[in-house]
């Protein structure tokens, strides 16, 4: 069946199927993530295509200048038929929630997506509400127009498990998409309740000692680079392992090996780093984790 749902997703949308394999895995491990592209890519139509696949409950929010905390979370308004307040939940109350162009509203409202991303829970009020279960945002920004935005700060940043790009669609894919091939993908309708199963496989997976010290001096090695001033911090290291297992899952293995690691770090890790101002002007976060994984010696018995 998890077969079934990635060929249904990479036939929604075409030529994107690393996006796509990052965005399974984040639903797995319950992450979050963040796509990063210009408009038009695609990234509404991969969040609609998920949730329609798993018969997700699915909200959208279209952030803007104006955009409220409370109109994500909810508020309490008063019944003058009973009179008492009775609560009113926003879209966050979903288990698929597409937040279209985070960067485009303010702080405040940004950080009120930090207590839901980290914990799965939000607090109107005095009193605070569990999400639905399998709760999961995927946010997009456009890194193109940064007229009237509010750049997301580390603290944000380090709740998404990956900071994806869309792939340019070759001229084959994009010919493809004119003959409507895109609108040929299955019609599925699985349970969401697979979801438990699934996750429950991907936390069996096992890890050899020698592949856990390899993920561990990744991340020591770029805590301790000179054009580093902020590194990894343990949330990621802990990330990094449960996603190499649902990569690993996926690959139908057990077992984590060093190639999972190698293929996650850039997109798992790079967003979550702060570079000097010199090592900012001549190289780009995934540059930096992709130099630093070169150096380090990959294990080779597993």
């Amino acid at each position: 069946m998890f077969q079934q749902l990635r060929t249904s997703l990479k036939q929604s949308v075409l030529g994107q199927d690393h996006v796509i394999d990052h965005l399974l895995i984040g639903m797995l491990v319950e992450g979050h993530v963040l796509l990063e592209d210009r408009p038009g890519t695609g990234k509404t139509t991969l969040a609609k295509a998920l949730a329609q696949s798993l018969d997700a409950k699915f909200s959208r929010v279209q952030c803007t200048a104006d955009t409220l905390p409370t109109d994500l979370l909810g508020m309490e308004l008063f019944n003058p038929l009973t009179g008492s307040f009775e609560q009113r939940f926003g879209p966050l109350f979903a288990n698929i929630v597409l937040v279209d162009e985070i960067n485009r509203t303010t702080p405040r409202t940004q950080s009120a997506l930090l207590e839901a991303m980290a914990e799965a829970q939000v607090t109107i009020g005095d009193t605070s509400y569990t999400l639905p279960q399998h709760f999961f945002v995927i946010a997009t920004q456009n890194p193109f127009d940064g007229q009237g935005t509010f750049p997301l700060p580390q603290a944000q940043l380090d709740r998404f498990l990956f900071k994806l790009s869309f792939t340019p669609l070759d001229r084959t894919a994009e010919k493809a998409l004119l003959r409507g091939a895109h609108l040929e993908a299955m019609d599925l309708h699985l349970p969401l309740e697979q979801l438990n199963a699934w996750k429950q496989e991907v936390a069996a997976v096992t890890i050899e000692d020698t592949v856990e010290d390899y993920l561990l001096d990744v991340c020591d090695a770029l805590r301790a680079h000179r054009d580093i001033e902020i590194g990894p911090s343990p949330r990621a290291t802990l990330a990094l392992l449960k996603a190499a297992k649902a990569r690993a899952w996926m690959h139908e293995r057990n077992y984590v090996t060093p190639e999972d690691i190698k293929s996650l770090a850039t997109p798992l890790l790079a967003h979550r780093l702060v570079l000097t101002l010199e090592a900012t002007l001549k190289m780009t976060n995934e540059r930096l984790v992709k130099q630093t994984l070169e150096s380090l010696t990959v294990p080779t018995e597993v």
